[in-house]
């Protein structure tokens, strides 16, 4: 019975390593031969909501309390900037135990130390202000008018000054700033990704037009302002969109692309890829997911929603065999490119729906153990979980970035036979609302069931 397994875990847990915090490869004894979900949920119950309601002391003490940050209420994303960190951690620990409990045990949330500074990936927007000064910052909450920006306190700092030189070579170098209104300039956006743990740092120039008037010259002044940086791209966006990055891009120095390590595995990171923001709290979380899922090493594990591959090629090593489904194919060529990079063979990834790929493998009837799912922010979609059912396998590991779709999709999961077992929580953004949960489900058994029924 499947509840047995996970009171049998619980009783061997403290004596067994964890899979997690010893990531020593498993002999592999078999190799795989087998982007996001595009289907919503609209026929189900609504998601709950994660709200900051009056009555919440947090809301009481932001009114109270002078900004920390002067563009706190303009810039409008971190809404918890005057709260303390452990105030943070109290208010989203609250908010987790209203909406999931009710499932399940909730664990209390990981925060971090420090939580400053913390986001790999910083992105600017170039405008003029109302006296013509070049500024950059972000667009103000809810429009497309540009807050200028000069110190965030979650940003890496090495990104944020490399940006505030970029924003001082301008004049010099004769590049006017996009404006969105006339659709004239050439600089819209600068993108900076930054590997914490390999210190390479990648920036993306993105313009409304491929000629760059001495970009040169202004790729050997940037170098000798920042010899950190190991590559430059150009990234061409001419399109009267709000959406940062263009389709063309060309590599002005270096490889074009960044890597990092993570959970002792090395990653790809190109300018369109997705990479969680704080490498810290992500490493915490995968580890939590893998110790989750129990993998033994005869396992046949789905990577579902798998991005880059991340927690894919992090579990590989304990499994038989692992798949990886992605719908973006950026993201799921540097799947492939990643698995290559870190040795790994019993892995395959396929450029599909999530949910379009768990209908083939139910009807194929192929043996799935585990699966791992990190859907969107929109949640899981109701084929890939009716399809997950029909494969009927062990043991879940869901990976939520959002406690409302997740408590709506475990109530699907729920009449499906699958019981929550924990609730892990991570900040992994402080100073917002957001919060990611790793959850553990299982099988219910019968006895669990005519309990449930009475």
């Amino acid at each position: 019975m499947d509840d047995e397994w996970y009171l049998e875990r619980e009783k061997k847990k403290n004596k067994r390593p964890s899979n997690a915090t010893n990531l020593k490869k498993r002999p592999n004894s078999g190799i795989a031969s087998l982007g996001f979900g595009k289907k919503t949920l609209k026929s189900r119950d609504k998601a709950p909501k994660f709200t900051k309601e009056k009555s919440n002391f947090p809301m009481e003490m932001l009114l109270e309390r002078k900004d920390i940050c002067p563009v706190a209420k303009k810039c409008g994303c971190c809404s918890f900037i005057n709260l303390t960190n452990e105030e943070q951690l109290k208010f989203k620990q609250k908010q987790l135990e209203k909406l999931l409990s009710p499932f399940g045990k909730v664990h209390m949330i990981k925060g971090m130390k420090e939580p400053y500074h913390y986001r790999n990936k910083v992105h600017a927007v170039f405008d003029r202000d109302a006296k013509g000064r070049i500024i950059s910052g972000t667009y103000k909450k809810g429009s497309h008018d540009v807050v200028a920006v000069k110190n965030c306190l979650i940003e890496d700092k090495v990104s944020s000054l490399i940006i505030k030189d970029i924003k001082d070579m301008l004049k010099s170098f004769k590049i006017k700033t996009y404006d969105e209104d006339t659709g004239y300039g050439l600089l819209r956006h600068v993108l900076v990704r930054r590997g914490f743990a390999t210190g390479e740092v990648m920036v993306v120039l993105v313009l409304a037009d491929p000629i760059m008037p001495s970009k040169n010259n202004f790729v050997k002044a940037l170098l000798k302002k920042h010899p950190e940086i190991t590559t430059i791209v150009l990234n061409v966006n001419g399109d009267r969109t709000s959406m940062i990055l263009g389709e063309k891009e060309h590599t002005l120095y270096g490889k074009g692309y960044i890597e990092d390590v993570l959970c002792g595995m090395r990653f790809k990171i190109s300018p369109k890829s997705f990479y969680q923001v704080n490498s810290v709290q992500a490493e915490m979380l995968y580890k939590k997911a893998i110790d989750l899922a129990c993998i033994e090493g005869e396992e046949t594990v789905i990577d579902a929603y798998c991005g880059t591959g991340t927690i894919g090629i992090i579990a590989a090593p304990f499994a038989k065999r692992v798949i990886g489904v992605e719908l973006n194919r950026d993201a799921y060529k540097d799947a492939i490119k990643n698995a290559k990079v870190n040795g790994i063979k019993n892995i395959d990834f396929y450029n599909e729906d999530a949910g379009e790929f768990m209908l083939q493998v139910a009807a194929s009837k192929d043996r799935v153990d585990v699966v791992i799912m990190d859907p969107p922010r929109s949640g899981s979609s109701e084929l890939f979980i009716e399809q997950l059912s029909v494969l009927s396998p062990k043991r879940v590991v869901y990976i939520s970035c959002n406690p409302e779709t997740l408590a709506r999709d475990l109530k699907l999961l729920k009449k499906k036979g699958y019981k929550a077992r924990e609730f892990w929580p991570y900040d992994m953004f402080p100073f917002t609302e957001h919060v990611e949960t790793a959850v553990l489900l299982s099988k219910v058994n019968p006895l669990e069931k005519k309990i449930a029924d009475e």
